[in-house]
């Protein structure tokens, strides 16, 4: 990974943590990243670094902007993305509740990590707790996804030194398919619980009520 592909990466990740939040595969470059810099440990460990530092960065822009300066622009974005004005004022309250622990969690948490930034400046919470909270759910996030990519990189490595480069596509073809068929179950399961509570509550809708005695009264 050359100099200008690091700095491409850089710049990019600054300007989607930095701008209105849009649904960049963010994680996927990271774990792109690792992949690339597979077998060189110190250079990788450089490109961690600099990935997170642009995050904090990027990071703490986009806070300021939604605390001061775009707010209503930036929550008609959100619901551009589907992420409606009644969910970001959800994560806002439970920041104001929590303060850093909770900017860390949802920065940690697939799905909500992309709205809590912009969140916590609606959320007007301090500075100091949100940069604290945006500091430990990154460093958890980002290098847990950079690990990932450099680990697959070594494997990928190894199974072409072994197998070959055919061996290694059809290696990924497997996993793949186990990918698709792990979706379509987990589908079939949500389908199920969902038609399950649905039967449950018609059927409770339809249950008679029984009307209560009033106290004193006796049933017979």
């Amino acid at each position: 990974m050359d100099l200008l592909a690091i700095g491409g990466l850089a710049a990019l990740l600054l300007v989607k943590e930095a701008s209105l939040p849009i649904p960049l595969p963010g994680d996927l470059l990271v774990i792109g990243a690792g992949v690339a810099l597979a077998g060189d440990p110190p250079l990788a460990a450089a490109v961690l670094a600099v990935t997170l530092a642009v995050g904090y960065v990027g990071g703490s822009v986009q806070f300021v902007l939604a605390r001061r300066i775009v707010r209503r622009p930036l929550l008609a974005a959100l619901a551009r993305i589907g992420i409606g004005e009644a969910r970001v004022e959800a994560l806002a309250q439970r920041f104001r509740r929590s303060g850093a622990r909770g900017v860390a969690m949802a920065r940690m948490t697939p799905g909500v990590r992309i709205a809590s930034i912009a969140a916590a400046g609606l959320a007007a919470i301090p500075f100091g707790a949100f940069l604290a909270g945006l500091v430990a759910g990154n460093g958890v996030f980002v290098t847990a996804h950079f690990a990932l990519g450099y680990l697959l990189g070594a494997f990928a490595a190894d199974v072409v030194a072994r197998v070959g480069a055919i061996g290694l596509l059809l290696v990924m073809a497997a996993l793949a398919a186990l990918g698709a068929v792990g979706r379509i179950v987990l589908r079939r399961r949500r389908s199920r619980r969902r038609i399950g509570w649905s039967t449950t509550r018609s059927r409770l809708s339809a249950w008679p009520s029984v009307p209560r005695p009033w106290p004193g009264s006796s049933a017979c």
